[in-house]
């Protein structure tokens, strides 16, 4: 059943719809599995992924445009790719090296819809290198450890004259996990724990300030501020249930509570913080995996994740999700070639006017939103 696997680790690839397009909460597009330390001798993946968002909202109440304008959407195209490498070390140990992009964002509001965030941009781009290693106890019990280096940049450009920058942060982080198996029956679960990562940036700020009653100047500060890439605990599962079929999923929640950007001179002026989320995410996925015959095999999966509740922020308008995906696996020797696609569904939520209007004032309602995402993985055994 080896090969049923790759329909659910594409799959997976595809995702993050993030930062204005969440399907995996907050701004994730990796979900940092351990599944390729139980492939079999030594293993190398590749991965591509391409992600379109759509999302867009209307303008409830006037700013520097009349209300009732649409965004357009602001949800901007990108691409994702990972690398792994494993092999054993031994009867009992399996090392691997995973090269990812655990979090990113694009958003891009169109400048000539008349909604008043036009013109507004943001990115937040990241690399992360994990190294991991599994000690086999028993032949059914494993102990999952590793370390994590993230690097982290990113730039925000708003419709207000607000700009901000910071230079590459490199931090590092740790993983725990257990697992147990039983090979005969195609079974294994596994739970492991991704401590936080947490980077101290340079900002370089800038903004137009009201020094005056009518007199505004602009203004250029460096600042520094913390920001916390969250910890998060993954439960991941299999079981073969017949011949040639496997049942997979997955539970994954993410403290994205603890996830704040707040330069110092935009929360001066804006009195709240240019990012944050009202709560943790819990992403429920299960899959049927189907091999055919000895050269193809397929997968199907459904996920969902819960809505947080309360206003979302006006650069990442989306709450909650619902998401089915497909996939196909070609199999020549020890080769393998996955290719997957995702369609989903966008929680509908709210976002929060800025000053002047008073705090709960309903700024942007964005609706009926969606993606679709398509990942492609060639693997090698050897």
């Amino acid at each position: 059943m080896k090969h049923l696997i790759a329909g659910a680790s594409v799959l997976a690839l595809t995702t993050g719809l993030t930062a204005g397009a969440a399907v995996a909460g907050g701004v994730e597009r990796s979900t940092q599995s351990t599944a390729i330390l139980f492939e079999t001798g030594d293993y190398v993946e590749l991965t591509f992924g391409s992600v379109s968002p759509d999302v867009s909202g209307v303008q409830q109440v006037p700013l520097t445009t009349p209300a009732g304008n649409s965004s357009g959407d602001m949800a901007g195209d990108y691409m994702t790719w990972s690398m792994g490498v494993k092999t054993d070390l031994g009867d009992r140990f399996a090392f691997a090296l995973v090269i990812d992009q655990p979090i990113g964002a694009d958003v891009d509001y169109p400048d000539d819809t008349g909604y008043s965030y036009g013109g507004s941009t943001a990115t937040l781009d990241s690399d992360a290198l994990t190294a991991m290693l599994r000690w086999k106890a028993t032949p059914a019990f494993s102990v999952i450890g590793g370390i994590r280096a993230i690097q982290t940049e990113g730039e925000v450009s708003l419709f207000n004259g607000y700009e901000m920058s910071v230079d590459k942060e490199t931090d590092w982080g740790y993983l725990l996990g257990v697992a147990w198996e039983k090979p005969e029956i195609a079974a294994r679960v596994s739970l492991t724990y991704n401590s936080a990562v947490d980077h101290d940036f340079s900002a370089d700020e800038s903004a137009l300030v009201e020094v005056a009653p009518g007199v505004i100047v602009p203004v250029s500060q460096q600042n520094d501020f913390s920001t916390t890439i969250p910890q998060s605990l993954n439960l991941e599962f299999q079981t073969g249930i017949m011949a040639d079929t496997l049942l997979f999923g997955s539970i994954r929640w993410v403290d994205w509570s603890e996830f704040v950007i707040a330069p110092p001179l935009y929360v001066a002026g804006a009195q709240d913080n240019l990012v944050d989320y009202n709560g943790d995410t819990i992403t429920y996925t299960l899959g049927l995996g189907r091999r055919f015959n000895e050269t193809w095999s397929g997968a199907v999966t459904a996920s969902y994740e819960d809505a947080v509740g309360g206003y979302s922020g006006n650069l990442g308008p989306t709450d909650g999700a619902t998401a089915l995906g497909v996939a196909a696996t070609y199999t020549r020797g020890p080769v393998e070639i996955t290719g997957g696609a995702r369609y989903i569904w966008l929680g509908d939520t709210e976002t929060e006017a800025p000053l002047p209007y008073p705090g709960g004032t309903t700024f942007g309602e964005f609706e009926d939103n969606e993606g679709v995402a398509f990942g492609l993985r060639v693997a090698y055994s050897f």
